[in-house]
């Protein structure tokens, strides 16, 4: 029976682990990656403390934090897919069979990228449909691409493909861009970058790869073609609830519900941080921040019980 078991390893599941092996708590943490979504930018700026970090160094240095702790255990190359109450607590089940017991769990499972649902994405995903810039952006070196999406990934996306691609359309579903303001205005200098206005992406097509997407302007509802060969999907977030629905109460979006000054959710004995979580910014600091709360209330509990 551990005290508490924490699921994933993203900057909020590695910060809660420290902090729950400081305060020796017996604690194990499943993951089956260190990182979280990060571990695929190229850049970090914005990481408190560091002017600049790969994502693949952030993942790095985040595992070797949680590893130099002695009062934890790491599961490393599993996943849970389910957690149930039992008797003095809760019985977590993963995907390699295991299953194992604990009073408490913390969830920092993370976010998964959402896809766009239109023809043609499935058959060609990995044929010219992109779903991370950071590894793929090399491969279209002089070819025209597209990313669709008007948030800060979309915007990473574009700057991740203007040292190579010829050409990158950014297509926005409306007349706005919803990213940093510092980033919006370097895409918008580069010559390469071509901003399509209110286009709603209805069609990847193609023969043995990519040759274009087709959408239509929601204004006007006129069917249009961009020829590209990549098709770099950056449309937001799904997070990684599913191991807990039925259990805990989760938003529309499926988004765990927690009480913003503990992390607590609607079921005793559970805590979520990070962009699992109804917190209304996806952001690293914000996911540490988060996991320092939970555990500290953690610790709370532990002590009184």
């Amino acid at each position: 029976m551990y005290d508490l078991i924490i699921v994933g390893a993203g900057p909020g599941g590695v910060a809660a682990g420290v902090y729950a092996a400081r305060k020796k708590i017996k604690t194990l943490l499943i993951t089956d990656s260190f990182g979280g979504q990060s571990a695929v930018s190229g850049d970090i700026q914005n990481w408190i403390g560091t002017k600049s970090i790969s994502g693949y160094d952030l993942a790095k240095s985040l595992e070797e934090h949680l590893r130099a702790q002695e009062d934890i255990e790491i599961v490393d190359d599993d996943l849970v897919t389910g957690v149930a109450k039992s008797a003095g607590g809760f019985t977590v089940a993963t995907k390699n069979g295991k299953t194992y017991e604990t009073k408490y769990v913390l969830i920092a499972s993370g976010s998964r990228r959402k896809k766009l649902g239109i023809a043609g994405e499935a058959q060609y995903d990995g044929k010219g449909v992109v779903y991370c810039s950071t590894c793929d952006a090399p491969i279209f070196k002089d070819k025209a691409t597209v990313v669709v999406g008007g948030g800060n990934s979309a915007l990473e996306s574009v700057m991740d493909l203007i040292p190579y691609a010829l050409k990158i359309y950014l297509m926005v579903r409306s007349e706005a861009l919803r990213g940093d303001p510092v980033s919006q205005d370097k895409i918008r200098a580069n010559p390469k970058v071509e901003i399509v206005w209110n286009a709603v992406a209805d069609e990847i097509a193609g023969g043995d790869f990519v040759t274009g997407l087709k959408y239509h302007d929601a204004k006007t509802n006129e069917a249009k073609e961009l020829t590209v060969e990549g098709v770099f999907v950056e449309i937001g977030l799904l997070p990684n609830s599913d191991f807990v629905k039925g259990l805990v109460d989760l938003d529309p979006r499926g988004d765990i519900v927690t009480d913003p000054r503990t992390q607590s959710t609607s079921v005793p004995g559970i805590w979520a941080v990070g962009d699992v979580t109804d917190g209304p910014y996806r952001q690293n600091n914000i996911s540490v921040g988060d996991a320092v709360k939970a555990v500290l209330n953690i610790y709370d509990q532990i002590k009184k019980s």
